[in-house]
């Protein structure tokens, strides 16, 4: 499921690998996250190893050109169609230069390669201000439980983006 990793503004995109997890922590810990947001700030590096890289699981990976990371992503799939990403984030010094636009982008080409027909998120009670650029990425709004909801928490916002993949082509 990895792409190439290309450059862009300086900033290089890469599949993340296991020895990116403390860097990816790192990032989401920085991001500035309310601190209510208990899935966010009680996830550890742990937490992150398990579900990045559980069977068709993943991520990506900014990382600037003096080699720190800047911002990150993970998906994982949820049935045969649906990718489901988590965990955008991206340093407060980073934003305003795409960095979270080009995230997106490269989780949306991957799954679009791997033929699946809609990406998930979910949007945090904590965190709805960014509802408006998700939005202008082509995500709406559904009234759809969110899949990994862990008992106990805030049910997230749920978003979707729908795109003709790859296989649809072909069939």
């Amino acid at each position: 499921m990895n792409s190439s990793p290309f450059t862009l503004s300086g900033v290089h995109y890469r599949p993340i690998t296991p020895d990116d997890v403390p860097a990816f922590y790192d990032v989401m810990m920085n991001a500035g996250m309310d601190e209510r947001a208990e899935t966010w700030n009680g996830t550890t590096p742990d937490d992150l190893r398990a579900t990045l890289f559980a069977p068709d699981c993943g991520g990506y990976l900014a990382v600037d050109r003096d080699g720190r990371a800047v911002g990150c992503v993970g998906y994982r799939p949820h049935g045969n169609h649906t990718l489901v990403l988590y965990r955008l984030a991206t340093r407060p010094e980073a934003r305003g230069r795409g960095v979270g636009r080009q995230l997106m982008n490269e989780a949306e080409g991957m799954a679009n390669r791997e033929g699946y027909g809609r990406l998930m998120l979910p949007i945090s009670q904590f965190n709805l201000g960014v509802i408006p650029f998700y939005e202008h990425l082509g995500y709406r709004q559904v009234d759809e439980p969110y899949p990994f909801l862990k008992e106990g928490r805030p049910a997230p916002v749920v978003m979707v983006k729908e795109f003709k993949s790859h296989n649809e082509d072909s069939e």
